[in-house]
């Protein structure tokens, strides 16, 4: 099993809807946030790895709603991975508010050149993915 990674928010105005709930598709950057937080902590710039012409793009992507979060609430949320293939990665995330599960998601990642063709994940990547 891969070490998890989390990442605590803060829920601001612009995170809601008119009613001061999260809006729903706004929870998809949280989840991009955590997965950025998970390569981070582990060495991992994919803002360098881009520059040289090797991306990660989210191929797939399952929520499940199961709770709601407020403005000025804090949520945590939690990314880990569940797979690595030659090309793609399978993130398990979840979003959770003081132990209560809001989210569940399951984002496959897969790695590609330039011209958006998938591609044999970088060894040190994958290495540190790994750790």
């Amino acid at each position: 099993m891969f070490k998890e990674s989390v990442l605590e928010k803060k829920i601001y105005y612009h995170d809601t809807d008119a009613g001061g709930v999260v809006y729903y598709a706004n929870y998809l950057k949280h989840l991009e946030e955590g997965r950025t937080e998970y390569c981070a902590e582990r060495g991992i710039d994919t803002g360098k790895f881009a520059e040289e012409g090797t991306y990660f793009v989210v191929a797939h992507i399952e929520v499940d709603y199961k709770a709601s979060a407020r403005y000025g609430q804090t949520i945590k949320v939690n990314t880990q991975i569940e797979k690595i293939s030659r090309s793609s990665v399978v993130y398990l995330q979840t979003i959770t508010k003081e132990d209560k599960l809001l989210i569940i998601s399951h984002v496959t990642w897969v790695c590609v050149n330039s011209k958006f063709r998938p591609v044999s994940i970088p060894d040190e990547i994958k290495r540190a993915l790994e750790k």
